[in-house]
């Protein structure tokens, strides 16, 4: 990965606004490989993902209009949208063993400012996949409102089982990843957008116009994504394995427990359904102050309820194995 960034190209100045064309080339590829048929002309480089939302903020709304963003959901969105003077309104997934979207909530949250639909595929924390009996709704619903769909899509590598085929976009549709999550490499700073559905040409040269205001994404990373791309397999399966083992000892080491496991079909996070004779903050303190294992309490995700603990599968599983059991204890 080093050598990647050793490329004499890298120091040349040759701007493109979206992106060199063997960068774009290679993201291509990459949806190629999953089946997904993306032109490189759709698709349009970022420094991240973070920045591909802020990119997307500015071409959709005015200052004062809505986003809906899913609940529970990784609590950076609204941070997102006020650095763009865009309001966040929810929409919430429920769990009945498995997690799914409310439609008649979802539908509810609609105003005449919404211009946008956020879904997280999986969704973090929840891990989970987006339907594909939702994802053909959900296009039919936002081309009857003229509303885009964002659908951020990094965790979309790591599923406990294989996600479903999603409808072809009908509405304004924007594909969000990048190389922090898909090959571990959050310090590369390289995200993109690729742009599908009704009028998605006219929609990608105004992001033109922004991504070459402020040409944010360094050239070396650019040169080097091709093979970036090509080694991020290893990283991928790597974490794969890690998530998958720490997921399966989580399960068998709950049986007989006070707290459920939620059921998980991907991503990197497992939630803990705790008793609510504390609240969740009373919990999470107490883990960290009196056992040293770290957990974040639910409400930092926006569960509508408590008491839910989140703790991150990412972790050495050795550590995870032995913060579980002081958790096991605790409770």
């Amino acid at each position: 990965m080093l050598a990647a960034l050793a490329d004499p190209q890298g120091i040349r100045y040759d701007p493109a606004p979206r992106g060199h064309a063997s960068a774009r080339e290679a993201v291509a590829n990459y949806y190629w490989q999953r089946g997904r048929d993306v032109a490189p002309s759709n698709i349009l480089l970022t420094a991240s993902t973070s920045e591909a939302y802020g990119y997307l903020f500015k071409l959709l709304a005015d200052p004062g209009d809505e986003i809906l963003t899913p609940r529970p959901s990784y609590p950076l969105f609204e941070f997102l949208a006020d650095l763009e003077s865009v309001r966040v309104r929810q929409y919430p997934l429920r769990y009945d063993g498995g997690w799914h979207i409310d439609f008649d909530e979802l539908e509810r949250a609609i105003t005449p400012r919404t211009r946008a639909i956020v879904v997280v595929n999986p969704n973090n924390p929840t891990g989970s996949f987006l339907k594909p009996e939702e994802s053909e709704r959900l296009q039919v619903l936002a081309s009857e409102r003229g509303i885009a769909i964002l659908m951020d899509e990094v965790f979309l590598d790591y599923g406990f089982r294989s996600a479903g085929k999603l409808a072809p976009p009908r509405a304004l549709t924007f594909w969000m990843s990048g190389l922090s999550k898909i090959a571990g490499l959050p310090q590369m700073k390289l995200g993109w957008i690729a742009a599908g559905g009704e009028g998605h040409k006219a929609a990608l040269e105004r992001l033109e116009l922004i991504a070459d205001t402020f040409l944010s994404v360094a050239t070396p990373v650019q040169v080097a994504l091709p093979a970036l791309l090509a080694l991020s397999e290893g990283p991928r399966e790597q974490i794969r394995q890690r998530t998958q083992i720490n997921r399966a000892w989580m399960t068998a080491a709950r049986a007989g427990s006070e707290f459920q496991l939620l059921n998980t079909e991907g991503g990197w996070s497992g939630i803990l359904q705790v008793p609510r004779i504390r609240g969740e903050e009373e919990w999470a303190l107490m883990a960290l102050g009196l056992h040293d294992v770290l957990v974040q309490p639910g409400f930092f995700f926006d569960f509508e309820s408590e008491a839910f603990l989140v703790i991150s599968l990412l972790t050495r599983s050795d550590v995870l194995e032995e913060g579980f059991k002081r958790l096991l204890a605790m409770i």
